[in-house]
This record gives structure tokens, C-alpha cells and sequence, in this order.
């Protein structure tokens, strides 16, 4: 029957592991006498040596089972390896095989169950514990390595002839079973694990290759999501969760930030070191919740404000990327513009500090532009964020802002301005520019910015017309050309006036100038591109009044059909002054210089007498004879002395006046904003408003022809471009039913038609 199965040499090999010294001669008398023997002799011999030896089986398992306790018993054993292998592969050969898995399979099962239950009580003290469990995994892990090499034969033939588990597989598989069987030992492995990891996490040393060892046990078991990841997850988020709540009471925002940053680190090199690949991203996950994203609100409120205002990029930086791990930048974000607003309101609001407060809201700006870009990666939705809370809090005040702004220009493009180059300059008006995109009331703006243009340009104050171009030019490209273009016609004025003066000086009407000491300068304006300038009265020298009536005749011969206003308040001199301790040249306005020609015909003159003798208005002359005899430089005395001009005050020719320079400027009074002037221009702009309404109105109705209030008040809303408030889009309304423009709709409730 052997034969049947298995070829010859497989037959004799299995007799030779059976008498290794009949084994050899029968080998040989079978090579040397093989080709004479008969068919019938090969039969026999085949039949002969089939037969195994009454004890084959027992002899062989026994010395088998003596190598196996000795591989469990950590002894040598008493055969070679070559001679167990071979014991296998007979037994194998001859239909063993099955009853060899079992036995094998019986031996590790109680050898294991004998291991683990040796541990139970062993010792209480839990790293002593882990010692010993990682003593009997690595043991067994050894042993089935050995006894795999021995059984190799068995564990490449008849496991991958059936449906059994290979030798290592079988080995886990009972480890894994007895385990189960006595929780208790797992409970206590899990314990032991999760209190060295914390002490880790408290700073104390730990041994990491033991928690190595025993955690890819329980990866090789297939216990280590149930019986470890889900438990250790929760002590993480635990322990976390403690500390948080113990660090943000005890440490300022950017030290738990930079904690919250190193606990992080600290977790990626456990996952290194001895956690296993697949728990990293629960793990850093249940951190990050519960370091960031619990207390993302505490964050926010206990330290993002100081540390925006200390400007301390490094610490927002740090803050913008953990929240960015939490997706909690919405929260940032919406703080960030929060923050914006109340302090952008808080500043815009402060009455006292108007003086600088556009020199503070671009420092503001400066500030947070460099916080969005270095601190918040120039995030697109934090620009936007930036922006619209700029636009909110700086037209809290709806008109100021916009008068500011237009006043902070002047004072850049005013000579004088000193200490700045041109590309600063140029650098100071991109930034105000982005103060003016964020103004609501662009049309106040223009009108204070073309009242301030028009005493640059007619008293020569200009610092540089370059600049001033250049400044057009920018608001040319924000608004568009019909914003600029009464501003660019003031400049046609200037430059046309110059040629005119040229004209004049080679006419013959200079010529009757040319014996006269006085020199004349005109600019001539065209009425629609300037400012409304109120007629002054003002009683002038008469060398003044016959140049004005020769230019006067030589420009109406020129220009037939034109009218000349003269606006003395707008006109500038230069006055020669013989003072006894030397001569001055005085810059002045003309009404100044009025003022002043009369002390040369007298000494001292009373208030009343100079204002008689110039026509000029109380107030206006008050102001003026201030600057002449109470400012810095006073070219007059008054009697009684102050600050304050009274109608019995007295003013004399200072013969004692002395001063360093040669020119000395005292008309920067005309410069000067007063409230009436400023008063005047908000009122011209709220009437200019009013025409606008009323034109959007009809034009909306003219092409409706029928509308109700509500889509009425939307479409104004959308077409004006300035502050509008309900209540005064309906007196506008109202008015314009009054003027039969428009009359109520009888149909529609709350409706509008349009008469033609």
C-alpha cells in the first residue's frame, strides 16, 4: 500500500528513519543490484520495505514532544534539528500529519495556559507585571519561531493542503484565546500601559521599548483596538482635558499656545516610538479637541486682543495655525473683526483726538496689514474681513471721516511739509487712499478736498504739483473721471492764468503799471470748477484798486461778454517794511496788507477807526488783527495787551520788531479753516445731495411710471453712492408729490406714479 502512494526512494527514506543501519545496506544492495533484478523481485523488495516498524509512530511523536518541552522548557534538545525535520517528514509522508498538528497543537496550548496562569498574583506592582508579560510574549514568540523551524516540513505541506492555521498563526491564536479567558491579566496589561504613558506625559522616564513590546502583542493578538486604542483614547482626551483647564487659569494665551504646540510634538514622537500608524490621527485629534478646540473661545477672549495689541506676530502666528488645525479660523476671524471694529469706532468716535486721527487710523491699518500678512498667511477671507470692518466703524460719524481725510491730504501736499521725500510722499497717499475706498461719503470728501485745493493752488502752497497731480490721478482711477474732473479743471485755471499775466505784462495796459512800485498777479477762474467763495467787502488801498480796473479793461477787451468778480480774501502780498532795527519783506494777505498801510500814515489807531477805514467784517477783522499784533511774529502792539482784540484797543507800528529772517510769512491765516467755512461746505454738500435725490426719484418713476415705496426706496439705496437715511429719502418725496412730480398711486397701497 505504501508503494501505491509514494514512489521508491520516498519509501526507502521512510524505512531508513526507522534503522539507519539497515537503511544503508538495503540502499546499497538496491543501487548496486537494480538492473538485475525482475519486475517480481522490484515487487517484493517494495513490499518488504514498506512496512514501517511496529513503534514508528510512538518512537517518533515521543522523540518530538521531548524536543517541543524542551523548546518550552528553554533546554537544549537532545536531537539535531536535521534529524527532528527529517521525524516530520516522515511522519508526514505517512499520513501523520493531522494527528501531528493536533498533538503539537495540544503541547503549546497547555504550555501557554501553564505561562499565563503562572503570572495571575504573581506580583501587584504593575511595571514588575508588564516585565513579566513581556517575558512570556517574547518566550513564546521564540518558541514558536523554534518549533516552526522544527515542524517546517508539516507547516508547508499539510497547512497549506487544508484549511488549518499555520504554526505561528495557531500559537497567537491560542495565546490570544487564553488571554481572553482570564481578563483579568489584560485588564491589568492595559492598566499598566496607560499609567506608564501618563507618567511619560507628567515628564517622568519611561521604558519604551517595553510599551513597543507590548503593544504590537496586542497588534499581533488583534486585540489592540479593543482592549488599548479605544481606553487609551479616552485617558488622552481625559488628561487633556485636565490640563487645559489647569493651564489657561495658571499661564498667559501665547505660553498654553506654545504648551499646546509642544504637547503635539510630544504625541507624533509616541506614535514614532511605540504607538502604532493607525492611532495617530484619532490621537492627535482627541489632542487637538481637547487642548484647542474646547477652549477656543477662552483662547480668544483671555489673549487675542492683548496680543494684537502688543503686535506679537510670532504668538498670532502660532495661534492662527493650531486653530487652523481645529477649523476654528471663523472664530478667529470673526474676533479678528471684532476687535477691528471696537477699537476703529472707539477712535473714530474720540472727539478730542480728530487732530491725528487719520495719521492714527493708517498707523491702525499699517499695523494690521502686517498682522494679516506675516501672523495669518494673507488668508484671502481675513482680508476681506479687514476690510469690511473698516468700512463699518470709520462711517460711525458719516461725514467727519471724510473731511479728515480730505484735511490730512492738505497737510501732505501743503509746502512746508518738510521731512519727506517724494516717494514717501507718494507712499503716505496710497495709504490714505485706502482710507478714502472705505468712506461712504465720497462727495463730502471732494468738496473739502477742492476747498482746500483752491488755497494751494491761489496762495502758492503747494508743495509739489507733481504730487498733486499724481493725487488726482489716484482718485481719477478709484471714482472716475467725473469726480476729478472739476479738480483737473482747477488746474487748467492756474496754468492758463500764467499766460494770461504773461500777456498782460506786454500789453499796453502794463505799461501805465510801469510807474507804479506795485506788481500785480492774477489768477483768473473759471466759477463752475471752484468752491463758492462768499463776496466780502473789504475797502482797498487805491494803488490796489487802479491795477484791478487796468486788468480789469485788458481782459474785457480780450474776452468780450465776461464778467470779472474780484475775491480779495483769496488775494496774498508781499509788503516791504522799513522797521528801524532793518528792513523786512512780509508775507500777507491783502486784507492784512490793508491793515497795515494805514500805519503809514499814523502811529497807533484804534480798533474802531481800522475797521471803519477797511469795511472789513468785525469778526474777520478781529481774527486778522490778532495775527498781526498777537501771534508769533506781531509787527503791531495793542494796547491793552492779551490775546483777545477789543473795540477800545489800540494798535501801534512795533519800532522795536526784530527778527532773524529777511521773509517772514504772517498769512497763514488764510490756510486756515474756519467753523463758518467749514459749516458752509457740509451744508453746500447736504444741498447737492438733496438735487441728487430728487433726480434719482424722477429718473427711477420716469422710467417705472408706477412704484411701490418699499422697491422705490431699494433702488435709491442701490444707485446713490452716499450715507442715506429712510426718513430723509421720504421728505424728498414728499416734496417732490408737492412740486407734482409724482403723485400717490390709488390702486397700490403705499405706491408711486409718475406725471409726465
Amino acid at each position: 500500500p505504501a508503494l501505491e502512494s509514494a514512489p521508491l526512494s520516498s519509501a526507502l527514506s521512510s524505512i531508513a528513519c526507522a534503522t539507519h543501519v539497515e537503511c544503508a545496506s538495503v540502499g546499497v544492495g538496491v543501487g548496486v543490484g537494480y538492473e538485475a533484478c525482475t519486475a517480481e523481485d522490484l515487487d517484493q523488495a517494495a513490499q518488504e520495505e514498506a512496512e514501517l516498524p511496529p513503534n514508528f509512530e510512538a518512537d517518533a511523536w515521543a522523540r518530538l514532544l521531548s524536543a517541543v518541552q524542551a523548546v518550552h522548557a528553554k533546554e537544549p534538545v537532545a536531537h539535531s534539528f536535521e534529524e527532528l525535520y527529517r521525524c516530520v517528514e516522515d511522519m508526514c509522508l505517512n499520513d501523520l500529519a493531522a494527528i501531528v498538528y493536533e498533538r503539537l497543537e495540544a503541547a503549546c496550548k497547555a504550555h501557554i495556559e501553564a505561562s499565563i496562569d503562572v503570572l495571575l498574583g504573581q506580583t501587584p506592582d504593575t511595571l514588575a507585571f508588564l516585565t513579566l508579560i513581556d517575558a512570556c510574549w517574547t518566550g513564546h514568540c521564540d518558541e514558536m519561531l523554534t518549533l516552526r523551524s522544527i515542524f517546517l516540513y508539516l507547516d508547508r505541506t499539510h497547512v497549506m493542503q487544508t484549511s488549518k492555521r499555520s504554526l505561528w498563526e495557531m500559537g497567537l491564536s491560542l495565546f490570544r484565546a487564553h488571554l481572553a479567558e482570564r481578563p483579568d491579566v489584560g485588564v491589568k496589561v492595559r492598566h499598566g500601559l496607560l499609567l506608564m504613558i501618563e507618567k511619560e506625559r507628567q515628564g517622568d522616564q519611561v521604558e519604551r521599548s517595553l510599551l513597543q513590546t507590548l503593544l504590537r502583542m496586542f497588534h499581533d493578538l488583534g486585540m489592540y483596538t479593543a482592549q488599548f486604542e479605544g481606553h487609551f483614547l479616552e485617558a488622552t482626551t481625559s488628561f487633556y482635558a485636565s490640563e487645559a483647564s489647569s493651564k489657561l487659569q495658571t499661564v498667559d494665551v501665547p505660553t498654553y499656545l506654545q504648551h499646546a504646540k509642544w504637547r503635539l510634538q510630544q504625541e507624533e514622537q509616541r506614535v514614532k516610538h511605540y504607538l502604532l500608524p493607525s492611532t495617530r490621527k484619532a490621537l492627535v485629534q482627541a489632542v487637538r479637541h481637547s487642548l484647542l478646540a474646547e477652549h477656543v473661545s477662552t483662547i480668544l477672549d483671555k489673549g487675542f486682543t492683548k496680543m494684537l495689541e502688543l503686535n506679537r506676530l510670532d504668538d498670532l502666528g502660532a495661534l492662527y495655525s493650531l486653530l487652523q488645525l481645529v477649523d476654528a479660523l471663523p472664530k478667529l476671524r470673526a474676533a479678528f473683526a471684532e476687535y477691528i471694529k471696537r477699537v476703529g469706532a472707539s477712535m473714530v468716535s474720540d472727539v478730542e483726538k480728530e487732530r491725528n486721527l487719520v495719521q492714527e487710523l493708517l498707523q491702525f491699518k499699517e499695523r494690521l496689514d502686517l498682522v494679516l500678512s506675516q501672523a495669518f498667511c494673507a488668508n484671502e477671507l481675513f482680508g476681506h474681513s479687514l476690510k469690511e470692518a473698516f468700512e463699518q466703524f470709520i462711517n460711525v460719524r458719516q461725514n467727519r471721516p471724510a473731511e479728515l481725510v480730505a484735511k490730512f491730504i492738505d497737510t501732505r501736499l501743503r509746502s512746508g511739509n518738510k521731512g519727506s521725500s517724494e516717494e514717501e510722499l507718494e507712499e503716505v497717499l496710497d495709504k490714505t487712499m485706502t482710507l478714502f475706498r472705505y468712506i461712504d461719503g465720497k462727495d463730502m470728501f471732494e468738496a473739502f478736498y477742492k476747498k482746500d485745493l483752491s488755497k494751494r493752488l491761489l496762495l502758492d502752497k503747494s508743495a509739489s504739483t507733481d504730487a498733486e497731480k499724481s493725487m488726482i490721478s489716484k482718485l481719477k482711477a478709484e471714482c472716475g473721471s467725473g469726480f476729478t474732473s472739476k479738480l483737473e479743471g482747477m488746474f487748467k485755471d492756474v496754468e492758463l492764468s500764467r499766460d494770461v499775466m504773461a500777456s498782460f505784462r506786454g500789453s499796453p495796459h502794463a505799461r501805465k503799471m510801469s510807474a507804479s512800485e506795485v506788481e500785480l498777479s492774477v489768477h483768473v477762474l473759471t466759477q463752475g470748477y471752484w468752491p463758492t467763495y462768499p463776496p466780502a467787502e473789504v475797502t482797498l488801498p487805491q494803488e490796489i484798486l487802479e491795477l484791478q480796473d487796468m486788468f480789469s479793461s485788458y481782459y474785457m477787451s480780450k474776452h468780450n461778454g465776461r464778467r470779472l468778480q474780484w475775491y480779495p480774501f483769496l488775494g496774498h502780498c508781499t509788503v516791504k517794511a522799513n522797521f528801524p532795527l532793518g528792513k523786512k519783506e512780509l508775507a500777507v494777505s491783502l486784507v492784512q496788507t490793508t491793515v497795515l498801510l494805514l500805519f503809514n500814515d499814523a502811529d497807533g489807531i484804534g480798533y474802531r477807526d481800522i475797521l471803519q477805514a477797511t469795511g472789513v467784517d468785525d469778526k474777520e477783522l478781529k481774527v486778522t488783527m490778532q495775527s498781526l499784533a498777537c501771534g508769533k511774529v506781531r509787527v503791531l502792539r495793542k494796547q491793552p495787551k492779551g490775546r483777545d482784540v477789543g473795540d477800545e484797543d489800540i494798535f501801534y507800528f512795533d519800532t522795536a520788531f526784530k527778527h532773524q529772517l529777511f521773509r517772514i510769512k504772517i498769512n497763514s491765516i488764510q490756510l486756515r479753516e474756519t467753523e463758518s467755512e467749514a459749516e458752509q461746505t457740509t451744508e453746500r454738500v447736504f444741498q447737492d445731495r438733496q438735487y441728487q435725490i430728487d433726480a434719482a426719484i424722477v429718473r427711477i418713476m420716469k422710467a417705472r411710471k408706477s412704484f411701490s415705496h418699499t422697491l422705490l426706496m431699494s433702488e435709491l439705496f442701490q444707485q446713490l453712492k452716499f450715507p442715506l437715511k429712510p426718513p430723509d429719502l421720504k421728505k424728498r418725496i414728499e416734496s417732490l408729490i408737492d412740486r407734482e412730480y409724482l403723485e400717490r398711486d390709488p390702486t397700490v397701497a403705499s405706491g408711486y406714479r409718475y406725471l409726465a
